[in-house]
Formats: structure tokens, C-alpha cells, sequence
């Protein structure tokens, strides 16, 4: 059960800036592996927040698009300092800004849960290219529920990836965690 979608409260925007809690869930070396970004590589952060995982990428992509609802969360950012290849876009995941096949990554950490309507799907293999991928790092409702959003605000791997599949993608990778897992998945 999905109780519904809520957003990360911006009051705590200075929370996800600390390296060593977002590193428990998801490393630099796993992130960097699962995207596999390069010069050539337009990648969107969907739900960036601050742009912690977006500082990550930038600096091996070509160009990056921070997505991110919260006009708050795109000030701190822009506070902190943006890269120049950082394009800051105030949108939902269901109608975005973006032209079809533009995208050869589009990557979700932790946000899959806020955004996994069907309609936010179809908008996603609408502008990821057919050899892109989307990588989703989340909370597994299978979880103990010890960090992160409350269990029935989650998904499991299996429901993620009957959702993707519903919605036209293949998916090439999956694993799952003691409270997260990762998918990766290309339009097919």
C-alpha cells in the first residue's frame, strides 16, 4: 500500500549534504558504476536537492540537469555553487522540459518513491535515448524501515520492476539490500 507521495522538507537541505550518511546508502564508486557517465553523456538527477550526487557526475558529463520540485532546494544549491555544466530545472518528473530522446541518463537516488506514478514513467522513456538508461536507487519497502521514509510510502524491487517493465523498459540489473536496492533499466 502507497499511502502517497511526499517531498524531503527543505528545512533539512543542510542534512543532505553530509558525505558520510549519503555514502552509507549509496557510494561514489557504485554511483560512477551504475551511470558509467562520460563527455559525451546528458544526464538528469531527478530529485537533486542540493546537487550532492549531481557534484558527483558533472565533472564526468557532458551535461547534467538538476531536476528537482522545490525551488528551496535549487537555491541552496546555487548558494553552494553550481558547476557551469549544471542546468537547474524546477519540474516534476510527469511533464519535463525536456525534447524526446535528450536524455542517456536519467538517475534517482532515494526520490523513485516521490515520482513512480505511471504517467512520471512514460514521461521518462519518453526522453531517455533507447541505448540511455535510468538508474533508480531507492528504499526498499522490504526494508526494516530504520532510515528514510516510512515503509508504505515505498516500493519493493519487484513491484519497481514491474512498473518499469509496464512502462516500456528492460531491466538489465537489479540488487537488492538490507534497506535499499538499485535497478538499472533501458527503454526498450
Amino acid at each position: 500500500m502507497h499511502v502517497g507521495h511526499h517531498t524531503f522538507d527543505a528545512d533539512g537541505a543542510a542534512e543532505l549534504e553530509d558525505a558520510s550518511k549519503r555514502y552509507r546508502r549509496i557510494s561514489e564508486e557504485e554511483l560512477l558504476w551504475a551511470l558509467e557517465p562520460s563527455s559525451e553523456t546528458t544526464v538528469a538527477d531527478l530529485g537533486s536537492g542540493t546537487g550532492f550526487f549531481t557534484d558527483v557526475i558533472a565533472p564526468l558529463s557532458d551535461h547534467v540537469y538538476a531536476v528537482d520540485i522545490q525551488e528551496e532546494m535549487h537555491e541552496f544549491y546555487r548558494e553552494k555553487g553550481v558547476p557551469e555544466n549544471v542546468d537547474l530545472i524546477l519540474s516534476g518528473i510527469e511533464e519535463l522540459p525536456f525534447e524526446t530522446d535528450e536524455l542517456n541518463v536519467a538517475l534517482s537516488t532515494m526520490t523513485y518513491h516521490e515520482f513512480a506514478s505511471e504517467a512520471a514513467l512514460e514521461e521518462l522513456r519518453r526522453v531517455i535515448v533507447s541505448d540511455g538508461k535510468l538508474v533508480v536507487f531507492d528504499w526498499a519497502a522490504d526494508g526494516p524501515g530504520d532510515a528514510g521514509p516510512p515503509v508504505d510510502e515505498r516500493y519493493s524491487i519487484d513491484e519497481t520492476t514491474t512498473k518499469l517493465n509496464a512502462a516500456g523498459f528492460d531491466v538489465s540489473f537489479q540488487a537488492i539490500r538490507s534497506e535499499t536496492f538499485l535497478v538499472i533499466a533501458s527503454p526498450n
